[in-house]
C-alpha cells in the first residue's frame, strides 16, 4: 500500500457530482485497451472449432460442436476452410468478426506448463520469464502504465482488488462489479422464515433447512472462488459491459476484468449447455461494451485470453480437463480483423502437446507485446521493460 493508492469506487459514489464530473469529462483521444482474463481455463476448441479435422470428432464424441451448415443461420459458423465459430456467439462475436473487428490466434499462451490455475494466472499477469524469481509486486499491465505518461496511461481495474497484472508504481483505482457468494436469503429474510414457522411442528425441519441452503451456498462460493480467485461470473459481465464501457470511453484508457467460470471437468456440452452458456453472455457483454464505446470504439483494442487451454479429448464426465495451448480473441472497431492471425498448425493427433492438448507456437508476451508496441509507438527499450526477454511479434493485427 506504500507503493500503491487503491481507490475504491461503488455504484452509489459514480451519482455524486464531484465524482462524476471527473469520470464524465470529454473523452481523450488515443487508443484504449482492455484485457478480459476468463479464468479457469476455456475450452478454447469449442469456441474456434476446428471443423475439417476428424481427429476432432473421433476425440468428442459427446460435445464435439458439429460442422457448419451452410443452409443453418443457427449453427456454426465458417471462418476458414478449416475453423468455425461457436453457434452460442455467431450474433455478437461472429457478427464482429464479419465487420473485421474480430480475430482469432489460436496455439496462444505461455511457456508455463504446470497446467495449475494459480501458477499459470501469475505467470500470465505478471509477464516475468519463468527463468528467475518472481516479483510479485510487478504486473505487466502496471509496467505499462508507468512507461506511458499522462492521459495515456490512465488505468482501470474493474475487480473486488487490484490484480497482480496491475502491479507496480502507479495509481490504479479498482471498481468491483459484483456480489460473488451472495447466500439465497440474508439474515433478515431467514429469520422472517425462521419466525414464520416457529410454532409449527416443521419448525426444526426448516431451520434446518435454511441453515442447510446457507452452508451450500458458502462452500459452493468458495469453491468457484478457488478457480476464479472471485473473478465476476459471465452474467454479470454481461450486465456491467455497458458501464464499463462509458467508464473507459469517458476517463480510462487502460483496463482489466476477470471473468470466472470456466472450469469444465464435467458437462461442458456441445452447441448448447454450460459452457455455450457462458460464451453467449460473454459475447453479449463485449457486444454491449462495444456499442457502449460509440465513436470511441474504433480506438479500442480488446483482447480475451486465459490462462490454458482443455484437453483435446473429452474426459469419463463429459467435460474437459486443464491443458496448455489455447484461443485469443482481439476485438476492436480498428483493428485488421476478419482473420485468423500467428503461427498455425494442422489439427491432428501429432500436432498435440505430450499426446494432449495445444501447443503454444504463440506466445503471449510477444502478441501482446507487438500489440503495444504499434498502439502507443514504444521504442525497444520500453517494450523490453514491460515483457523482458521477449521480443514483440506484429501479427498486423492492429
Amino acid at each position: 500500500m506504500k507503493r500503491r493508492q487503491v481507490l475504491k469506487l461503488g455504484c452509489a459514489a459514480l451519482t455524486t457530482g464531484a465524482i462524476a464530473g471527473r469520470l464524465y469529462a470529454a473523452p481523450a483521444t488515443g487508443p484504449r485497451f482492455l484485457l478480459v482474463f476468463l479464468r479457469g481455463g476455456y475450452d478454447s476448441l469449442n469456441l474456434l472449432v476446428p471443423y475439417s479435422s476428424s481427429f476432432y470428432y473421433e476425440s468428442r464424441p459427446t460435445i464435439a460442436i458439429a460442422r457448419p451448415d451452410a443452409a443453418s443461420t443457427s449453427g456454426a459458423l465458417a471462418l476458414t476452410a478449416d475453423w468455425a465459430l461457436a453457434p452460442a456467439v455467431r450474433d455478437t462475436i461472429g457478427s464482429l468478426y464479419q465487420q473485421r473487428q474480430a480475430a482469432f490466434v489460436p496455439f496462444a499462451g505461455t511457456d508455463d506448463l504446470s497446467r495449475s490455475h494459480f501458477e499459470t494466472q501469475d505467470s500470465i499477469e505478471l509477464g516475468q520469464p519463468l527463468n528467475r524469481t518472481r516479483d510479485y509486486r510487478s504486473g505487466f499491465l502496471g509496467r505499462l502504465a508507468g512507461t506511458l505518461s499522462g492521459p495515456a496511461s490512465e488505468p482501470i481495474a474493474f475487480t473486488d482488488a487490484l490484480p497482480l497484472a496491475f502491479g507496480g508504481s502507479s495509481t490504479v483505482p479498482n471498481l468491483s462489479l459484483k456480489n460473488v457468494g451472495k447466500p439465497p436469503f440474508d439474515e433478515r429474510q431467514a429469520q422472517i422464515l425462521d419466525d414464520m414457522y416457529a410454532d409449527h411442528h416443521l419448525h426444526t425441519v426448516v431451520r434446518e433447512g435454511l441453515d442447510l441452503r446457507q452452508e451450500v451456498a458458502q462452500k459452493m462460493a468458495e469453491e468457484m472462488n478457488s478457480a476464479n480467485r472471485s473473478a465476476i461470473n459471465t452474467k454479470g459481465f454481461e450486465l456491467e459491459a455497458e458501464r464499463m464501457g462509458h467508464l473507459m470511453r469517458d476517463k480510462y484508457r487502460i483496463g482489466f476484468i476477470d471473468v470466472g467460470g470456466w472450469d469444465t471437468h464435467v458437462n461442458e456440452g456441445a452447441a448448447q449447455g454450460a459452457l455455450a452458456n457462458n460464451l453467449a453472455s460473454l459475447g453479449r457483454g463485449l457486444q454491449a461494451f462495444s456499442q457502449s464505446l460509440g465513436s470511441e470504439w474504433k480506438n479500442t483494442v480488446v483482447v480475451v485470453l486465459s490462462e490454458f487451454g482443455r484437453t483435446f479429448r473429452e474426459n469419463g464426465n463429459h467435460g474437459t480437463d486443464h491443458g496448455h495451448g489455447t484461443v485469443y480473441w482481439v476485438l476492436g472497431g480498428g483493428i485488421n480483423g476478419g482473420m485468423l492471425a500467428g503461427e498455425q498448425r494442422a489439427v491432428d493427433r501429432a500436432a498435440l502437446l505430450q499426446d494432449r492438448d495445444f501447443p503454444v507456437l504463440n506466445d503471449y508476451r510477444a502478441v501482446l507485446g507487438g500489440m503495444f508496441r504499434t498502439l502507443w509507438g514504444l521504442s525497444p527499450d520500453q517494450s523490453g521493460r514491460i515483457f523482458p526477454q521477449v521480443p514483440p511479434k506484429d501479427l498486423k493485427l492492429v
